[in-house]
């Protein structure tokens, strides 16, 4: 069955959940009867977005907080320092039950570009420096003398350290053990380091300089073999650290755990359309924690979250009561690709399969990412697999495990799912995010998942999101192409080949135009042409009553 949508059209001035403004939220709807994975794969790339069964596209230019699709590259992406926190926090709190509640709080998380440089930051460090020993042995001979001063002062100095009450309560709550903290006091004036003297360093770095400038005096001609042969480096320099490879996110994730480990997590993906048995067998337990989530985090009433809540409805469904009226003109839509198109007889309404041999072994659809910690749900991720992404539809936990940071954590094991999807189906390579909202400090986290790219609100290409960030700070709505001369490459160019399901026929647009006697009609088929663009609208039926 294809895609049969029924638009809505333009929703403007209402109210936005992001900055609180009471009219200043813009956007364009649709209700979708049947919707297949090929046909959502094309509308998030053009800036639509699910919940449930019903899919809209923000007006980014008319819209008060602009909503920029986002995506990440899960095969070049790299933990940041507070990935590899909130990683560390699971794995100990898994192996010994201890974890620190001080500051708990989830997503959003704080907005902070610490990570996102601290890689350029390094490059700065790497000097290329060349020394001439010789020249250098009688400066190496006054060094040495004045830092064994320095190495007998510097005892002294210990007993001015002392523990800092306030660098502690900084660290609880952020996911690390809580270590004390030396700070030096601040010097006397006077007192204070001095510059004009080379930097302090151990004991057996000096006895190998005074080792290194024996042997040089013994045997000026060879000075370096005796080093050399113990692999120790010709230079005066302090030695380099080694480089380790830094681990992957998967090393992060599935560090082993002690046998004696506190707690059990297990993830199971289970299908939510069509239901499997584990989805059935499940959904009251996920249905009481979605609902407890709703009311302690969004503050709901309690009679709100029901079971039919439109967050829980997934993408590739079909509406059973409409699909049996729609069967009988399936046949007449059949009729007529092949008379038009030229269609041969198997591919008439042909879609990308469900579960394809060349796609992932779960198949694409949406389902359930459940995350049980010893033998009971606490968190659930919503997600879609689709042609080309895993995309994150919404995620819900227990409150009272907010402290774990279930929501970068389940971000994290979501973006290593899609790198072991890519596995067998190399297409599927990137993390769809949702919307990233610059202008809201709660939505910038998503920033922080790199690499990542913004879509184009006008031309619909990806940006790399360092490149739009610049534009962003001085303007809400930006055009992301630099391009002047680019367009929307998909946009619909033959809107008279747009598929329309009307009294249970299924006509070109140029047919069914020519019954229309209300003009708002054309306007409105028009403006969901030009969002859908002219693929969506050729293979997804528009039905109007």
């Amino acid at each position: 069955m294809p895609s049969v949508v029924e638009y809505k059209g333009l929703k403007a001035g209402y109210h936005c959940g992001y900055c609180d403004s009471k009219e200043g939220k813009a956007s364009c709807g649709m209700w979708a009867h049947s919707l297949t994975v090929q046909d959502y794969q094309e509308l998030i790339d053009r800036g639509w977005r699910r919940s449930g069964k019903y899919v809209y596209k923000p007006v980014m230019n008319q819209t008060c907080c602009p909503q920029y699709t986002i995506r990440c590259r899960p095969l070049q992406f790299q933990p940041s320092k507070s990935h590899k926190k909130v990683l560390k926090k699971m794995l100990k709190f898994l192996a010994k039950g201890e974890i620190s509640k001080g500051n708990c709080e989830d997503e959003p998380m704080d907005s902070t570009m610490e990570d996102a440089v601290a890689g350029d930051f390094a490059l700065i460090n790497k000097l290329d420096i060349h020394c001439d020993l010789k020249m250098l042995s009688d400066d190496l001979q006054r060094s040495l003398e004045s830092e064994e001063k320095i190495e007998k002062n510097s005892k002294k100095e210990d007993s001015n350290e002392f523990i800092q009450p306030q660098a502690i309560e900084e660290k609880l709550g952020s996911g690390e053990p809580s270590h004390s903290v030396k700070t030096h006091t601040v010097p006397k004036p006077g007192k204070g380091a001095d510059l004009s003297k080379p930097p302090c360093r151990k004991a057996k770095e000096i006895r190998k300089e005074r080792k290194r400038l024996k042997l040089m005096q013994q045997n000026p001609a060879g000075e370096l073999e005796g080093f050399q042969a113990q692999g120790e480096l010709p230079s005066l320099l302090p030695p380099k650290a080694k480089s380790n490879q830094p681990k992957s996110l998967e090393d992060l994730i599935f560090e082993s755990l002690p046998e004696d480990a506190s707690h059990k997590l297990e993830v199971r993906v289970v299908r939510s359309s069509p239901p499997s048995s584990q989805f059935k067998a499940t959904f009251q337990e996920s249905y009481q924690i979605y609902k407890r989530y709703q009311m302690v985090i969004h503050k709901d009433p309690p009679d709100k979250p029901t079971v039919s809540q439109v967050r829980l409805v997934p993408v590739s469904f079909e509406d059973p009561e409409f699909k049996s009226s729609f069967s009988q003109s399936f046949s007449l839509y059949v009729k007529y690709q092949m008379a038009i198109h030229q269609d041969p007889p198997d591919e008439c309404g042909k879609t990308e399969a469900e579960n394809p041999p060349n796609g992932p072994d779960c198949g694409y659809g949406s389902f359930h990412q459940q995350y049980w910690l010893d033998g009971r749900i606490i968190a659930v991720g919503v997600i879609d697999i689709l042609p080309y992404c895993v995309s994150s539809v919404y995620l819900y936990y227990d409150p009272d495990y907010s402290y774990l940071s279930l929501g970068v954590y389940s971000a994290l094991r979501e973006i290593a799912f899609t790198r072991q999807l890519h596995e067998k189906t190399s297409q599927l390579s990137y993390y769809y995010m949702g919307f990233y909202i610059h202008s809201c400090p709660k939505m910038k986290y998503k920033g922080q998942y790199r690499p990542s790219d913004l879509l184009c609100p006008e031309t619909y290409v990806w940006v790399p999101i360092e490149q739009c960030l610049p534009s962003l700070e001085n303007f809400k709505y930006c055009r992301f192409n630099q391009d002047p001369e680019a367009v929307d490459e998909g946009r619909s160019k033959e809107p008279d080949r747009l598929q329309v399901f009307y009294k249970k026929a299924i006509l070109p647009y140029g047919v069914y135009k020519r019954q229309l006697k209300d003009p708002r009609e054309e306007a409105a088929v028009l403006q969901y042409a030009s969002l859908v663009g002219q693929m969506c609208s050729e293979r997804m039926l528009l039905f109007r009553s």
